[in-house]
């Protein structure tokens, strides 16, 4: 474990006091992201799809016709294209492919289903481009539940499913806390169900749209699913692998020891090399076989 890396990055974290309403929270956020810059390689497009607002990434050596569609993280309240920049744009260069950030509606202004629906917006145009085999969805933290929750309006909607799924850090399951949750330091000093209820609102927490883990998982695809031994969210993450192995999807779950949240998106970590490597090697495996 890079323990000084870690405490750099905690010191950088804790370097101002937590902001307390959603636009300071969300500023906070960017600026985190914004201190480790893209590389000078990486070609970025804006664009509009169905009226939701992302971003293409390409970088030299990657392949233009297979796509890695990206949710970020952020409890569906905070976090934006910009404050995951870096994580997406080198995902995109590890896994060889073009990638689309998908800057969805957050909560508490859009509640559920709106980043639903936008993600599933930009999945219907995207498939006029590309077929579904060339198409792998990944997501970090809140965007790993975005991503599975698309999975299950797509195949509701008798859509093609993508290749692949990158379910990171995340939960599946909003109905309840996961064991870890109750030992591990919380996520912005509250538990999953608390830190998402600005974008549950009224739901019913055992909706299937909403908490993946109560649909139907049969057909779903390849899954990659990551976690740290010192991540609240890791046994929710281990949770739905269960629930994809019971019903016969290929659900392979890597656990980094000594890791917290989400610990990818610090490329400076040893770790964080590792995982990308995993992610590298999973996606092309897929996408590319």
């Amino acid at each position: 474990m890079a323990q000084t890396e870690i405490d750099a990055i905690r010191a950088l974290l804790n370097s101002k006091p937590r902001p307390v309403g959603w636009p300071e929270r969300r500023r906070r956020i960017d600026e985190v992201g914004a201190v480790w810059p893209i590389a000078d390689d990486v070609e970025l497009t804006a664009v509009d799809v169905n009226g939701v607002p992302g971003e293409y990434s390409f970088v030299p050596g990657s392949d233009r016709s297979r796509v890695l569609m990206f949710f970020h993280g952020g409890g569906y309240c905070s976090g934006s294209i910009k404050s995951h920049r870096r994580l997406v744009t080198e995902a995109g260069r590890a896994a060889r492919m073009r990638t689309f950030a998908v800057a969805y509606r957050l909560a508490p202004e859009h509640p559920f289903p709106a980043a639903g629906d936008d993600a599933l917006a930009v999945y219907r145009e995207t498939l006029k481009t590309y077929r579904p085999a060339q198409i792998a969805l990944y997501g970090t933290s809140a965007g790993a539940t975005l991503a599975a929750e698309l999975l299950v309006r797509v195949k509701a909607e008798g859509l093609p499913l993508p290749a692949a799924l990158g379910f990171f850090s995340s939960s599946a399951d909003f109905a309840q806390s996961g064991d870890s949750e109750q030992y591990l330091p919380k996520l912005n000093g509250q538990c999953m169900p608390d830190v998402v209820a600005p974008y549950v609102a009224q739901t019913d927490r055992r909706n299937a749209a909403l908490s993946p883990v109560f649909a139907d998982l049969r057909g779903f695809p390849p899954s990659l699913l990551l976690a740290g031994t010192r991540d609240p969210l890791l046994s929710q993450t281990a949770l739905f692998q269960r629930a994809l192995l019971r019903v016969g999807v290929d659900a392979q779950l890597v656990v980094f020891e000594g890791m917290p949240h989400a610990h990818w998106a610090w490329l400076e970590l040893p770790e964080s090399t590792e995982a990308f490597e995993i992610m590298s090697r999973f996606f092309n495996r897929q996408l590319f076989p």
